[in-house]
């Protein structure tokens, strides 16, 4: 069960990212974020940090495999 923690975290933040940056981007209306450029920075940084992590626990299982 060794990096299932971090790839789910990743996931949830690249989704996370991603709808964060359709709001800031404007794509995704009728929200309070929808047209703040600052969520259109926001978004793709935690995408990226969610990548990292998936990343990371696709690591932590293949090392935990002998």
């Amino acid at each position: 069960m060794r990096g299932w923690l971090a790839m789910s975290l990743g996931l949830l933040a690249v989704v996370l990212g991603a709808v964060w940056t359709l709001q800031g981007l404007n794509v995704l209306t009728d929200s309070a974020m929808s047209g703040v450029t600052v969520w259109a920075v926001i978004g793709p940084v935690v995408a990226a940090g969610g990548l990292a992590l998936i990343v990371i626990g696709l690591r932590q299982r293949s090392s935990g495999r002998t």
